[in-house]
């Protein structure tokens, strides 16, 4: 049987000097560009900007070092704001936490059976039409800020 060992320790074995100043280079950019992008996230998602920092930081830290790829980027994705919103609104904070420790069980299910592999099954045609239904879900939630408009309260945009 196969031991798992995370791609950074065989990665480090092999890089050379020139490599490691590259790397830490776009580390810096992925940052100016990730770190903005999670407050808006968690703003957007209901929850308090330094969440979404800690959550980017300690995310990226723990997928880097478990990830299976040396040129892997991992970064907030907006697809989730209109999910955990949902799940904000409905169950506060404490309702995300534990959906977020069922979705890693879930996905160390997935890992242990190979499950990644189904995903040659999933048309084209479905993934771009998730993602573009995402992108729309977010321009409608941002219009209310966009044109200076207020709900009253106990209402949710979403």
């Amino acid at each position: 049987m196969k031991v798992f060992q995370p791609k950074l320790f065989s990665s480090l074995k092999n890089m050379e000097k020139g490599q490691i100043i590259k790397d830490i280079v776009a580390g810096v950019i992925v940052a100016i560009i990730a770190l903005p992008l999670s407050i808006a996230l968690a703003i957007a998602s209901g929850v308090s900007p330094e969440k979404g920092l800690y959550t980017t930081i300690v995310a990226s830290f723990v997928i880097s070092f478990f990830g299976g790829s040396k040129v892997n980027i991992s970064e907030p994705t907006a697809a989730f704001a209109t999910i955990i919103a949902g799940i904000v609104a409905d169950f506060k904070v404490e309702g995300l936490v534990i959906a977020t420790i069922m979705a890693g069980i879930i996905l160390i299910i997935l890992g242990l059976v190979r499950g990644g592999n189904l995903i040659k099954y999933i048309p084209h045609t479905i993934a771009t039409g998730f993602t573009s239904g995402i992108a729309v879900t977010i321009v409608i939630g941002q219009l209310k800020d966009f044109f200076g408009l207020t709900f009253a309260p106990g209402t949710h945009a979403i």
